[in-house]
């Protein structure tokens, strides 16, 4: 039967109100309650933001807004009205891929105004300002009527300007007088001007490439020139239509975009140029100013990321002074942790020189004056810095590596290794900060658990809630009620690595669970660097509707993983596919340990990375694993992009063994348990080739597989039409393999 009849039949069976299908998770993203998406707290801590959508449509999100004095919520800006017909170029659905919010439409996003009364935001990459405070007949102001599309709008921070890119060039508007005014003309081509190169947005975290001085005197921007990229000539193939792509895409080993720093005023006028250094093949990483304008600093990255540079530079006269060097054997991560003072000549700054990321106070002198935090643990990021009451506020799973919670330190360093815990609950906690001037005035806390559903709660500095935004009870009128019945429960735990290692893992048994029966095992994998999946948090409800169907769901966080040590971490370097493979098998080994576990009835599924890590656990472990389904996976690191790539193999030209190893074709003589593997014909992340050449070299060796593809599918696939079928074609490959296996 083919996989279209199989989804057919499934939409047709008749089901309970209390079931919980594929269809459903797909068609209601709101089946975890109503939360609200981007929530941001205004400067003046007055108001919040949020973005959510209608019960009608999840997915069509409007602007509200939550005033924190009175506790009410209005819908500030309904996107379907506003724009009945949204249109949207290459570029900005190529940015929304790489933000992870392809499925979304309306106002995806936004921007307070430094004065806590407007709201920038685009809508059909039109610009427009709504005034918080005028009537609602007066209160919308499109500031752009072109065709062409607005990337990156930001709000000076005096509320002079209101600046954006256009056409690959940096341009303002004077709000006062509404003059528009171009301040970069060389922008085309190879040449993009106040805009992040492609591996700064997808790997670096770099979502905006201009900084603007906190007085309005001044914009840093990046200019790149990608000239000397390679053009991957790439086929995306579409239901209706094959679009040809030249692409600039660095594959591991080739030459990256060169880079400039440059300074120029929103009056305009010719910019100045900051010198990086002797060496032109380097990421510019991040920039920031210090408050006061007068100076700047940006990070440097080596191309091989073993050194990151702080260079304070004076930005009248460009004269400049090496403030940090991080270095390390393997690789230095990036953070968003640094912080200048007002008050002091100093700053914070993050470092994982102890094993674990901690957070130090600096002087403008470039001489460490002492560690805010310090022990066994690893600090998150920081969060909010209070200098009225001497506070740093970060995140941190310092009680428990599932958990994310929230702390304060001194900055005085008294107590850099008892920080006080401010959040309440065990599970994880995200929040958002807000200050009046120097101080702290409240955060906006979004909580869960595996018993509760996401919450959005206002907060006091000291961790009291003031109010909800969003409470989410699972009540009568939740979505979820139908369901709740048979919640399923993870279990936490951690088993033994071969070499002793710990590794965390979590369980969910299935519903009625009966400890003399013996059941399959779904392993949800992703197993790449700078991810945790292990975490005490809302489930996922597709892990969720596994378990309803009589699986065991399993999930392993392996060497590499984040939110551990840089001895956990840096084992993966210079060779992927090794130490991941070995941790999760061992995860495997224990699951065959257990009574209830039908040893032969243990599959695999991934997506990206964790479709790497399928195909990888396949090849190395089918005597052990039934089947496996990957999804939009590297075969070949070559293949690859040069920022993420080499950051744990190095370059091919130096690492050549490598990435032989590392990649999926020097283990395929060991594979053959069943695989279906899957992927988009318009990926432009994990690029499709990735999935041919394997396609071509399994046929060559007569290896029969399952292959599902996707016209128009980028990376995530980005519709609820190809979610929904992709996760029902797997159900029915896991069915047929495990659940329903002799």
């Amino acid at each position: 039967m083919s996989r279209i009849c199989c989804l057919l039949l499934l939409v047709a069976l008749p089901t309970k109100a209390s079931e919980l299908t594929i269809e459903r998770i797909f068609g209601d993203p709101a089946l975890a309650g109503p939360t609200p998406r981007a929530v941001k707290v205004s400067p003046d801590g007055r108001r919040v933001g949020l973005l959510q959508g209608s019960a009608a449509d999840q997915y069509q999100l409007d602007l509200w807004t939550y005033d924190v004095r009175d506790g009410t919520l209005q819908m500030r800006v309904d996107s379907k009205h506003l724009m009945p017909e949204e249109q949207l170029s290459d570029a900005e659905r190529a940015r929304r891929e790489r933000n992870r919010i392809a499925a979304y439409h309306g106002i995806v996003d936004y921007e307070w105004a430094p004065d806590g009364r407007h709201v920038l935001f685009t809508l059909g990459e039109k610009l427009y300002l709504y005034d918080l405070d005028a009537r609602p007949e007066r209160a919308l102001t499109q500031l752009t009527h072109g065709a062409k599309p607005i990337l990156d709008p930001q709000v000076s921070p005096r509320n002079h300007y209101v600046s954006f890119v256009r056409d690959q060039d940096l341009w303002v508007i004077e709000l006062k007088s509404g003059t528009e005014r171009r301040l970069t003309t060389d922008g085309g081509g190879a040449v993009h001007n106040a805009e992040a190169e492609f591996v700064a947005q997808e790997e670096m975290d770099q979502t905006s490439a201009y900084w603007w001085a906190p007085d309005d005197s001044a914009i840093a921007y990046k200019r790149f020139d990608e000239s000397t990229v390679p053009i991957a000539r790439r086929f995306e193939v579409y239901p209706d239509r094959l679009d040809v792509v030249e692409e600039r895409y660095p594959a591991a080993g080739d030459s990256n975009v060169s880079v400039k720093l440059g300074l120029v005023a929103p009056s305009g006028g010719d910019s100045r140029w900051i010198d990086l250094g002797p060496d032109a093949d380097i990421y510019l990483a991040r920039v920031n100013w210090t408050p006061g304008s007068q100076k700047l600093a940006f990070q440097r990255l080596s191309r091989d990321q073993k050194r990151l540079d702080l260079v304070l530079v004076d930005a009248v006269t460009l004269k400049e002074m090496l403030l940090v060097s991080e270095t390390a054997a393997s690789w230095v991560n990036l953070s968003n942790d640094l912080r200048f003072l007002k008050g002091e000549p100093m700053f914070i700054w993050s470092s994982e020189r102890s094993g674990t990321k901690h957070l130090y106070l600096y002087g403008l002198d470039g001489r460490l004056r002492h560690s805010l935090t310090e022990g066994a643990w690893n600090v998150d990021g920081a969060l909010a810095l209070d200098e009225a009451a001497g506070l740093l506020y970060f995140n941190s799973n310092k009680d428990a590596i599932i958990d994310q919670q929230i702390y304060t330190v001194r900055l005085n360093g008294k107590n850099a290794a008892t920080p006080r815990r401010i959040s309440r609950g065990d599970g994880w906690h995200a929040a958002q900060f807000a200050k009046d001037a120097d101080r702290v005035v409240l955060y906006v806390d979004t909580f869960s658990d595996p018993n509760t559903p996401p919450q959005v709660s206002i907060n006091a500095p000291d961790g009291r809630r003031l109010g909800w935004i969003e409470s989410n009870p699972l009540n009568s009128m939740h979505p979820y009620w139908p369901f709740r019945d048979r919640h399923v429960i993870p279990e936490f735990g951690h088993i033994r690595a071969n070499d002793g290692e710990d590794l965390e893992y979590s369980l969910m048994k299935p519903p009625g669970f009966d400890p003399s029966r013996r059941y399959p095992v779904f392993i949800k994998v992703y197993g790449g660097p700078s991810v945790q999946q292990v975490q005490r948090r809302w489930p996922d409800f597709i892990d969720e509707y596994m378990a309803r169907q009589g699986y065991a769901v399993f999930r392993l966080d392996n060497r590499g993983s984040s939110r551990r040590s840089r001895a956990f971490s840096d084992p993966i370097q210079g060779r992927l596919g090794d130490v991941e493979v070995r941790d999760q098998l061992a995860g495997v080994k224990w699951l065959q340990g257990e009574s209830w576990v039908d040893a032969n009835r243990i599959g695999v599924f991934g997506w990206s990375y964790g479709g790497y890590m399928t195909l990888m656990l396949l090849a190395k472990g089918s005597d052990v694993i039934a089947a496996g389904a990957a999804v939009a996976p590297v075969t070949d690191w070559r293949l690859y992009d040069t920022c993420y790539t080499e950051r744990y193999l190095g370059r091919p030209q130096n690492n050549p063994h490598g990435y032989s190893d590392s990649s999926v074709f020097s283990a395929l003589d060991g594979l053959h348990a069943p695989l279906f593997l899957a992927h988009g014909m318009a990926d432009d992340n994990v690029l499709f080739v990735n999935s041919t050449s394997l396609i071509s070299e399994l046929q060559r060796r007569g290896v029969q597989f399952e292959l599902m593809t996707y016209p128009g599918g980028k990376h995530l696939l980005s519709t609820r039409q190809m979610e929904t079928h992709l996760y029902t074609a797997l159900q029915r490959f896991f069915d047929e393999h495990l659940k329903h296996r002799n």
